[in-house]
């Protein structure tokens, strides 16, 4: 996981700050999930289907917005998929846009408000049903979501005429009340024992992109990211990996090895485990990232054949290290600029001049025109 995040790290080293941040969560009630149910099945009962029409909805999701410019032309993107606990999956999108989206163009690509049941009764079921944290606090202190008291998500939000940038990275969107022009409606909610009927407003709204949210008809959080400070969180937040617990055997009155006895564990829901039987991808981005290799002299990694064993033997593999450095003599560059500009060169080079190209005999340099747009990144290595 540390590897894709320094691949989005290299992202915004050379693209800047991503403008959006999805979320993307499965819907049970799909229409391709309920259609294929047998009689007395419930989804949970089907995980094949949901991680099938999961994937099905995932890409037309990146297509919409990659190829179809919902947002406007993307430059790159990455996404992570994870699991609840109960099993549904949910993708998280960083997007990357070639123009930015500006302060007072916000509330024409994000909402944080009900929609007008009168006009758009549609949308108005959708976001009612999918879009609604809650209700936690004083309403129900009882919720999943509290702690100390407190929503960790922090629900309910201040209601705002104007959408103000906030100190945290993200925006404060606009959130009218129902005396300023906004909307109110009705939801039941299961407190303790018993279903209640509430009333709720703005201030519950997960920010939402109405075109997705009407074509998808799930939960698609979308976020404004507008501040550095909080890009390094989102970039090893996306990538975080599987939950994992700690856990070990042995018997009362015994001595404790934590070293020997206890072995960390990886939590595998079963949809999760029906999705890697499948070979479907778990984490995905564009362009693609190429790593420097970092390996000492002849110490690359040699993989052979009967066929090519006398051959290898001979001549070892070139790899992107190598070659870096036959261009770097090539150029007749200082060597100083090769140690202390190391990744500022090959990015460099990645940009305007060569671009890398790896098989099984080796890796390559190419001109720009011979290769599809790649970011390059030199991971950090330690001197001892």
């Amino acid at each position: 996981m540390h590897k894709y995040t320094q691949d989005a790290m290299t992202y915004v080293k050379n693209y800047g700050r991503p403008d959006l941040f999805v979320t993307f969560t499965c819907n049970p009630t799909w229409e391709e999930i309920q259609e294929e149910l047998l009689d007395g099945q419930n989804p949970s009962d089907r995980h094949d289907l949901l991680a099938r029409v999961f994937r099905q909805k995932l890409i037309k999701l990146m297509n919409i917005i990659t190829k179809s410019h919902v947002f406007r032309p993307a430059r790159c993107w990455m996404y992570s998929i994870e699991w609840q606990k109960r099993g549904l999956p949910h993708a998280h999108i960083l997007i990357w846009l070639k123009d930015k989206i500006k302060s007072d163009e916000i509330d024409s690509v994000i909402s944080a408000e009900l929609p007008d049941r009168q006009q758009d009764p549609r949308l108005f079921q959708i976001i009612v049903k999918n879009m609604i944290h809650g209700p936690c606090g004083s309403i129900n202190p009882g919720s999943s979501c509290m702690k100390d008291g407190k929503c960790t998500k922090r629900y309910p939000r201040q209601l705002l005429h104007d959408t103000q940038t906030g100190e945290d990275g993200y925006p404060l969107y606009r959130r009218r009340s129902s005396e300023d022009g906004g909307f109110k409606a009705k939801i039941k909610v299961k407190i303790g024992n018993l279903i209640q009927a509430i009333e709720i407003d703005n201030e519950w709204v997960v920010p939402y992109c109405p075109l997705l949210s009407r074509i998808f008809q799930a939960h698609t959080n979308v976020e404004y990211c507008n501040s550095i400070e909080s890009i390094k969180y989102i970039c090893k937040y996306v990538n975080k990996g599987s939950d994992q617990a700690m856990f070990g055997f042995g018997k009362d009155g015994t001595s404790i090895d934590e070293v020997e006895q206890y072995q960390l564990g990886r939590y595998i829901s079963s949809n999760e485990a029906v999705r890697r039987i499948l070979d479907f991808s778990i984490h995905k981005r564009h362009p693609r990232v190429v790593h420097l290799t970092a390996h000492l002299e002849n110490g690359q990694r040699v993989y052979f054949t009967e066929d090519n064993l006398h051959e290898r033997i001979i001549e070892l593999p070139k790899t992107t290290l190598t070659v870096f450095f036959y261009y770097t003599r090539k150029m007749n560059l200082p060597e100083h600029c090769c140690i202390v500009m190391f990744q500022n060169i090959i990015l460099r080079m990645h940009q305007k001049s060569f671009q890398t190209s790896c098989s099984k005999n080796g890796c390559t340099w190419l001109s720009q025109h011979q290769s599809n747009k790649r970011a390059g990144s030199c991971l950090h290595c330690a001197s001892k």
